[in-house]
C-alpha cells in the first residue's frame, strides 16, 4: 500500500512537470501577428545559417520550415516566430 502511495505521488510531480514545461512553451511562443518576422526574413536567416530552405509554413505558433542542411540532410526546424530562433527541441 505504502508503494503504491510513492509510485502515485511520484507520477503526479512528473505529471506537474511536464505541465509547467508545456505552458512556459506555449507562453514563449504566444507572439501576436503584428510582431512576427517575415517567412522572407526566417528564410534569409536560415540561409545566412547553411541551410536550404525548401518550405515554410506556420504550425502551432511557430514558423516550421523544411531545409537541407550543409551536409546535404533533410530536416524540419521550427523556429521563434519574432526572433528567428531555432527551437531546439520544440515538439508539435
Amino acid at each position: 500500500m505504502r508503494t503504491t502511495a510513492f509510485a502515485t505521488a511520484i507520477f503526479a510531480a512528473l505529471g506537474l512537470t511536464a505541465a509547467s514545461m508545456a505552458f512556459a512553451d506555449s507562453d514563449r511562443l504566444n507572439v501576436p501577428a503584428a510582431e512576427w518576422k517575415s517567412a522572407a526574413e526566417i528564410k534569409d536567416g536560415l540561409v545566412s545559417a547553411g541551410y536550404t530552405v525548401r518550405e515554410i509554413e506556420t504550425d502551432d505558433g511557430a514558423y516550421e520550415v523544411d531545409v537541407i542542411d550543409k551536409d546535404g540532410v533533410r530536416a524540419e526546424l521550427h523556429v521563434h516566430p519574432a526572433t528567428g530562433e531555432i527551437l531546439r527541441g520544440y515538439d508539435d
